[in-house]
This record gives C-alpha cells, sequence and structure tokens, in this order.
C-alpha cells in the first residue's frame, strides 16, 4: 500500500514536471523547419538560376534582336523566327537531327537493353564485363572523336587496312569523305559512345523489380515473352522514360563527336542543327539568329518529351 502510494506520488511530480515544460508553438516551429529547408536548397536553386535559366531567358531576349552582343542591339521583333521558318535549309537541319537522334537513341536502346539483360544474370565474371562495357561512356568526347577519327583514316586508318587485308575492298574508302558513308560513321560513333548509359540505367531497373514477380510468374505457367511483356517492361517504365528523355534530348543537341568527325560535311551530309547554330553565331556573326534557332530546338525537345510521356503512360500499357 506504501509502495502504490509513492508510485501514485512520483507519477504526479513526474506529470507536473513536464507539465511546466512549455513546447513553442506549431506554428512557430513550422517556420523554424521551413527556413532550414529554404536554406538548404538556396545553393542549388542559385546555381540552377546561374546555370540554367539566366543563359536561357538572355538567349531567348538575344532572339528578338539583330546584334553583335557588343555595340549593335537593332530590335526585330520576331523576323528571326520568320526568317528561320521560311528558310528550307532550317527545316532540313531539323529532318537531318531528327534521323540522327532517331538512329542514335535506337542502337542506344536495342545494345543497352540487350547488355542490360546479359549483366543482370548471374554469370561468373559478369562484374568485370561491367566494368568494361561502361568505358566508352567515361572517356571524354573528344578523345572518342579523335580515336575514331584515326580509325576511319583513308590512308592509315586500321579499318581500310582490315578490309584489304581480307580482300573485301580493293581501295581505301573515304569514310568521312563520302556523303553516303559519313553519316552512317557519325551514328555509329555516337552509338558507341552513348550505350553505356542506357545500359546502366536498364541494368538498375531490372535490379530494382522484385524477384518474387518473376517467380510467381514461373508458377503460374508465364512463357519468356509474357513474363518480359507484363512484368520486365512495366517493372522498366519509370526508368525507360527518364532515359529516353535524357538520352534523346542529349544526342539531338549534339555537337563534339560530329564537329570533330566532319564539321557538318561533306556538303551538308551530317550538318545537324547544333552545328548549324555554332556556324550562324560565330561564323557568320548572327547572335539573334542563332538565338531564334536554339530557342525552337529547346521547344522540339520539349515536345518530345511531351510526346514520350503521353507515349509511355501506365494505363497504356
Amino acid at each position: 500500500m506504501r509502495n502504490l502510494k509513492l508510485s501514485s506520488l512520483s507519477n504526479q511530480v513526474n506529470k507536473g514536471a513536464l507539465g511546466n515544460v512549455k513546447k513553442p508553438p506549431f506554428s512557430k516551429r513550422f517556420k523554424q523547419d521551413t527556413f532550414s529547408g529554404y536554406w538548404f536548397t538556396l545553393p542549388a536553386a542559385i546555381t540552377l538560376v546561374v546555370l540554367v535559366t539566366y543563359p536561357l531567358l538572355y538567349g531567348a531576349y538575344i532572339s528578338f534582336f539583330d546584334t553583335n552582343l557588343i555595340n549593335k542591339w537593332d530590335f526585330v521583333g520576331l523576323k528571326n523566327y520568320t526568317d528561320i521558318f521560311s528558310n528550307w535549309n532550317f527545316i532540313n537541319r531539323i529532318l537531318v537531327t531528327l534521323l540522327f537522334s532517331l538512329l542514335v537513341i535506337g542502337g542506344h536502346f536495342i545494345i543497352g537493353t540487350g547488355l542490360a539483360m546479359v549483366l543482370n544474370m548471374k554469370l561468373k565474371g559478369i562484374v568485370f564485363f561491367r566494368a568494361v562495357l561502361i568505358i566508352p561512356w567515361l572517356l571524354p568526347e573528344v578523345v572518342v572523336a579523335l580515336l575514331w577519327k584515326w580509325l576511319f583514316n583513308p590512308i592509315y586508318g586500321l579499318f581500310n587496312a582490315v578490309l584489304m587485308d581480307l580482300h573485301l575492298i580493293t581501295e581505301p574508302i573515304t569514310w568521312l569523305g563520302n556523303k553516303y558513308t559519313a553519316f552512317f560513321a557519325v551514328v555509329l560513333v555516337c552509338i558507341w559512345k552513348g550505350f553505356p548509359l542506357v545500359m546502366m540505367m536498364m541494368l538498375a531497373g531490372l535490379q530494382s523489380i522484385s524477384t518474387e514477380q518473376f517467380e510467381a510468374a514461373q508458377i503460374d505457367g508465364a512463357n519468356k515473352w509474357q513474363v518480359f511483356r507484363y512484368i520486365t517492361i512495366p517493372g522498366l517504365l519509370p526508368v525507360l522514360l527518364v532515359t529516353l528523355i535524357l538520352d534523346t534530348v542529349w544526342w539531338f543537341k549534339h555537337f563534339t563527336i560530329i564537329w570533330i568527325l566532319t564539321a557538318g560535311g561533306p556538303g551538308n551530309a551530317t550538318n545537324v542543327v547544333s552545328i548549324d547554330i555554332f556556324k550562324q553565331a560565330f561564323e557568320y556573326f548572327e547572335f539573334g539568329s542563332a538565338s531564334a534557332m536554339a530557342v525552337i530546338v529547346f521547344f522540339v525537345c520539349f515536345l518530345i518529351g511531351f510526346f514520350y510521356r503521353r507515349m509511355l503512360r501506365d494505363d497504356d500499357l
């Protein structure tokens, strides 16, 4: 009985002690948490504004002027845009770029997805092959372009040497100097450079799918195509959408490899829109027209991303 009274007294003392501790109001704690979140995100927000938002808005601003960026700022309104759309050459550059992007991205996903499915298997030495297959993506684009330019060289290039030793050709082929071979040579190099990104993204997506789903499908008697159609593809959908958008935007506006290999030639066989913008700005010094082209490319990439999101919705599968 005495112990019970002591316990009751102790509880009352503790309640009184805790009751005297005043907690800050909810609104005050909410404001503190909110401001802490703002401080943590502020560096990233400033970086995005300086490196992304400001150049984007400034480029759109320049597109309304005929300017050399120094002492000539003649406002021309939408003239740069009307001149671009009335010029068939620019429309042709867009079509060449779309074809280039379609072939490169298709190659990335065919090779990358196939290799990802192989690398997802439990095979001996698979970690070594993962490290080797990602090397093309790790190499700088300048290094890749110079390496392949040497391979394609008509005089001392490796490709011509091997083909002539095998008696498949009788004279060297100018791979990058022929309009019929230059485009596909550039596509081949870009596929080789970019497939590891798709491969690793697809591999990550495959490894995120629960093995229990595959086991349940096997118990239910599903064949390999049904497993791929109803388990693998829906499981890869989020990764597939992000990878497709990133890969398309990256290669639609690609410049470095194409410029080093062909500089847009021969003729206009590999003259994609990024090279056209570069020449317009830094060879002809038409910065307003070049900015207008860049704005159009931005909206084309935005529409492509919107189309991907509509095409790859969950309810469409």
